[in-house]
């Protein structure tokens, strides 16, 4: 997921990327969950000069472009415009997971897992099509996936914090992060540990056969999306298996953009947004982005059809409580939503 804004004459690459600015209007939208009857998992939402790109995990376009990208001038209204980017032939990758884009001094970035390595690809257009730098971010790590570009308002820095396998304590996949080079394709200095798995909700799978030994237990914590609101970090996460019912997002907070975060909330259950029975199946992997109204955040997140056969993209307003955030009334079907939510009295 995942608060980014890039504004037509940006008065700074922080103002445009955390939408700052400008003064909260009343409006009321009228939508759709999911926005787009296609696959899209993984769903980041990024807005450029006034208009929404979506992107996400799915199937290749007819040009062989990998990462379905969407397209919004209201944020109500979505259309698919092609695949973000071009296929790696060397070497050839068959798994394309997880894209989230980041813009920088005029050049777009778009962070994904190749064949479970992190690796990342630029553009000049937020449309793409975007091309592979033939980097691996972290070549030593067997396993790295979901990168989130964050910028740092407190430091002025950019981070890439993402996932990657641990083997002590409740092992399995957890959340890490580095800060990244002025070049945007780089690390610099040290990985450090966000978040690890806490609670049997962030089981996987039991009795998990991987790298080579049988685990009694295999933990996932994924999807990291960081956003910075009065001071403090909050860490939103998927956890869980992504392809059953028991995959939802908590959140986990810190006063330091390395952390350490700590989740109080999501001991027995994912806090932020979980499984509604009839109504939501699996939600997860989201971001975060402003809504039009320049006061209401939105998580974009997807959830699988009745079938199971396909993850789509789904929008819902979040309430930030003194007990953590979570989304308001998520569910799938036609949605009105009078924004800002205090104004209409659900705050």
């Amino acid at each position: 997921m995942k608060i980014q804004t890039v504004c037509a004459g940006c008065v700074g690459a922080l103002m445009a990327v955390f939408g700052a600015g400008g003064c909260a209007r009343a409006i009321e939208l009228s939508y759709h969950n999911p926005v787009w009857d296609g696959y899209l998992a993984d769903p980041q939402v990024l807005c450029v000069d006034g208009v929404y790109y979506a992107y996400g995990t799915g199937p290749a376009d007819e040009n062989g472009r990998q990462f379905p990208v969407l397209r919004s001038d209201d944020f109500v209204n979505w259309t698919y415009i092609g695949g973000a980017l071009e296929s790696v032939a060397d070497p050839a990758i068959r798994d394309y997971w997880a894209p989230e884009v980041a813009y920088r001094d005029g050049t777009f970035y778009l962070y994904y897992a190749g064949d479970q390595k992190m690796r990342v690809a630029v553009s000049d257009r937020p449309e793409g099509p975007f091309k592979d730098t033939g980097r691996l971010l972290f070549p030593d790590e067997p396993f790295s996936i979901d990168g989130h570009p964050f910028f740092d308002p407190v430091s002025q820095q950019w981070y890439l914090f993402f996932a990657k396998d641990f083997f002590d304590q409740r092992v399995g996949t957890a959340l890490a992060v580095v800060r990244l080079g002025d070049d945007m394709v780089s690390t610099v200095g040290p990985v450090k540990t966000v978040l690890r798995a806490f609670a049997d909700w962030q089981i996987y799978e039991r009795n998990r056969t991987l790298y080579g030994r049988l685990w009694e237990a295999w933990h996932t914590v994924e999807g990291p999306y960081i956003v910075y609101r009065d001071g403090t970090y909050y860490c939103f996460y998927s956890g869980g298996n992504w392809q059953t019912p028991g995959y939802g997002v908590g959140c986990a907070i810190a006063k330091e953009v390395t952390g350490p975060y700590h989740d109080p909330w999501s001991k027995d259950k994912a806090s932020v947004i979980s499984t509604i029975p009839n109504k939501l199946i699996g939600p997860g992997h989201n971001s975060v982005i402003l809504a039009p109204d320049n006061e209401t955040y939105f998580m974009a997140y997807h959830s699988w059809n009745a079938e199971r056969t396909k993850r789509q993209m789904c929008l819902d307003p979040i309430v930030w409580t003194q007990n953590g955030p979570y989304v308001w009334n998520p569910s799938r079907g036609p949605k009105t939503v009078r924004l800002p939510l205090s104004a209409a009295g659900d705050k």
